[in-house]
């Protein structure tokens, strides 16, 4: 069989990438330039912002990707691109640049879920077996669900409320450290202890996740002591606070795996790259015989390297997108 090259574009949130990815497996070449710096200043991300940066910077990453694979547009396959969810100005850079580039080379378009994406990293290095469990982590969602087959997803549970990374950063500025909060959170938990008693999410037999009320007592907990003149120790918040968010997937994990039988887990999504996230869930998956799939720190967060991988069935599929393919802010797995 021919090999297949696909040009991938990613632009949901606040990274600029591009990659050219060989066979759904191989990542021929992958640029990511990141706005965290800008955004840094504003403690979060700035939608306008966001978007202005990405048509700025689109065309520099293009030919930087062109450069290290040392192709050209018109040598590859198909054009793959981000279209949800995500911030709907910087989706739609990334998805008109994907129309022009495929009318004007004539090549098919391939729209991708960008959550999907998320999951296909772990087949850049690996391949994954399945049936499998797909734990989603992410800034704007938390979702658990059985992948069948490639693109076959059964949805079992996701948050009821706020997603585990939108928690970890609110946390994360309520205790006083910088954006972006999650990276933060777990440094300082390193030198922390789980001392501060918070109460345990969603503690039932669902699937589903909260992480509103933790966030809430975390926010109650800190303006209560400021109010007695105690001073928080924030390394020991942390701790705490990064404890039972993961506990919580974890028991909804274990739950999982001890009724579905399911022998092989991925986690996907920025907050995998937590290193605290990974043991845990590693010594989970050891207790039930159970194969684990984590990407590679380069593919945890947003990077186009994921879309061109997920957009690989879909070209074997030729479920190709016409140019009426437009951004969509909000989307789950199924």
């Amino acid at each position: 069989m021919k090999d297949v090259y696909i040009l991938a574009i990613e632009t949901s949130c606040d990274e600029t990438s591009m990659a050219i990815v060989k066979n759904g497996h191989e990542v021929v070449a992958l640029t990511i330039l990141t706005q965290m710096d800008t955004h840094a200043m504003f403690g979060g991300v700035v939608p306008e912002i966001a978007s202005r940066m990405h048509a700025e910077n689109i065309t520099i990453v293009l030919e930087d990707t062109l450069k290290k694979a040392n192709m050209q547009v018109s040598d590859v396959d198909a054009i793959a691109v981000s279209y949800k969810p995500g911030l709907l100005g910087s989706l739609l850079v990334g998805i008109e640049f994907a129309k022009t580039l495929s009318y004007v080379y004539d090549k098919p378009l391939i729209g991708v879920n960008h959550l999907i994406g998320h999951i296909y990293a772990n087949n850049i290095d690996d391949r994954l077996e399945y049936p499998l469990l797909a734990l989603v982590i992410s800034g704007g969602h938390t979702e658990l669900a059985i992948m069948k087959d490639d693109y076959d997803f059964e949805l079992l549970g996701s948050t009821l409320d706020d997603a585990i990374g939108e928690a970890f950063d609110k946390v994360a500025r309520v205790i006083g450290y910088p954006y972006p909060g999650g990276p933060n959170i777990e440094r300082a938990a390193l030198n922390g202890n789980n001392s501060y008693p918070l109460p345990k999410p969603v503690d039932d037999d669902t699937y589903n996740f909260s992480y509103s009320g933790l966030k809430s007592q975390v926010i109650n907990l800190v303006n209560n002591e400021k109010m007695r003149g105690h001073e928080i120790r924030k390394e020991d918040l942390a701790c705490s606070f990064q404890t039972v968010a993961v506990d919580e997937l974890c028991r909804k994990l274990s739950l999982a795996l001890d009724k579905t039988g399911i022998k092989y887990v991925v986690i996907a999504g920025g907050v995998s790259a937590n290193k605290y996230l990974r043991n845990e869930i590693g010594k989970i998956c050891d207790k039930f015989n159970a194969k684990l799939y984590i990407p590679r720190f380069l593919y945890c967060t947003d990077n186009a390297a994921m879309i061109g991988a997920a957009a690989y069935p879909l070209f074997l599929k030729k479920e190709f997108k016409d140019f009426s393919l437009n951004a969509e802010s909000h989307g789950d797995l199924v």
